[in-house]
Parts: structure tokens; sequence; C-alpha cells
């Protein structure tokens, strides 16, 4: 039975999720150093693009001309509506497609590019993600993706380690030790390149601030 108690927790933890956590994310996620991320993986971008935690559209002002169109997934209403204004301010056609990145409604071979930033830390099954991201592209199609995830190095590792209880708790279920280069690959894509460094910043954010970059390829 569920007491008075752990409903009023539960209640909270939906109004963190629903109301504080996407707008929480969107400042995080504005910085200067992450925006320069952002415009090194959309860069090369084209065609039909499914775009996987869309978020509060903090992509679309650097796709490129080349894109004809975003199917956004995204779970939050939240940051759907915080994403209006820059849908509006675009070009490009943004339409919203589903919920869940790990079940994406589209015909296989449909897009010719994947778009992943800041997302495959949440998502509770990334391998079943990223099935769904070579089972979608067209042979030869691009994963364009920014994430952050666990250091090569001690003891920043240990940290994040540490630290991953606590983050998936107040963070939506993101989680700090994913080895993002490892789970590409053994998805079955190739690299074009993939850089990995950690942002600028004081001591304390360096568990949050190691990021993968890149651009992997599925089979032709």
């Amino acid at each position: 039975m569920t007491g008075p108690t752990s409903t009023a927790r539960a209640r909270v933890s939906k109004a963190w999720d629903e109301r504080v956590l996407p707008r929480l994310t969107e400042r995080v996620l504005s910085t200067g150093s992450i925006r320069r991320v952002r415009r090194s993986v959309t860069g090369e971008l084209h065609g039909e693009v499914a775009e996987i935690g869309f978020g509060s559209g903090l992509n679309v002002p650097w796709y490129p001309e080349s894109v004809t169109r975003v199917l956004a997934v995204e779970p939050s209403m939240a940051a759907r509506r915080l994403a209006t204004s820059r849908i509006e301010a675009s070009p490009t056609q943004v339409d919203f497609l589903g919920l869940d990145g790990q079940d994406l409604p589209l015909p296989d071979d449909s897009v010719d590019a994947v778009l992943c930033t800041f997302t495959l830390c949440t998502i509770d099954d990334p391998n079943r993600a990223l099935a769904e991201v070579v089972r979608v592209l067209r042979p030869g199609g691009a994963f364009h993706f920014a994430e952050h995830g666990l250091a090569p190095t001690e003891p920043l590792a240990s940290w994040q380690n540490r630290l991953n209880g606590i983050e998936k708790t107040v963070a939506g279920g993101c989680n700090l030790n994913r080895r993002i280069d490892d789970l590409i690959s053994g998805a079955g894509m190739r690299f074009d390149w993939l850089h990995t460094a950690s942002l600028p910043g004081p001591r304390f954010s360096r568990p949050w601030g190691y990021v993968y970059s890149g651009i992997a390829r599925t089979a032709e």
C-alpha cells in the first residue's frame, strides 16, 4: 500500500522531473563550450534527420541548410514548450514524432541521419536505442552524437562511479559512467571521427564534463 509520505514523495519527484529539470537542463547545456560541441556534430547533417532527445531545441540554431526536415523525439512536454521559440525562428521544418528513443516510430532505412546530444546518458537501455538508430538509418547513414560519459583515467572515473547513484536520482536517470564509444561501436557502427575531451570548468564539475563527440556510420 502506498502511504501519504510515499505519495507526497512521488508528487515532488514528478514535479521536479516535469517542471524543474527541463529548465535546469536547458541552462546547464547552454554554455559556450557545449555550444561549440553542438556546432561540431551538426555541421555535416543533411536530408531528413531524426533527433533523439530533442529537449528544448538547443541544436535547432545549428542545423545547416542541407537539413530538409527534423523528426524530433522528446518525452518532456515542458521541454517541447521551451523549444517553441527556437522552432519558430528556424527555417528547418521540425515535427515531433515520438516519446521514446528506444522505440522509434519510423520505418527501416528511412532517415539520412540521426542526431543525439546529451541523451544516451539518460535512456534506460542505450543498446536498444542504438539498435533503433541502426534500424532507421539508410545504408551508410550517419549517427551524429555528443554525450558525456566515463573518463578513461583515474581518479575521475572513480568519482563518476561513486556519484552515479545520486546523479540518477536527481537528474532524471542520467548516468555519468557510460562508455559512449563502446556503446556505439557495439551497435555495429564505425566512426568517421571521434573526439574525447574534458570541458573547461571548475574541478567540481569534471565528473559531468568528459564528452564524447563525433560521427559514426552504418554499413552501406
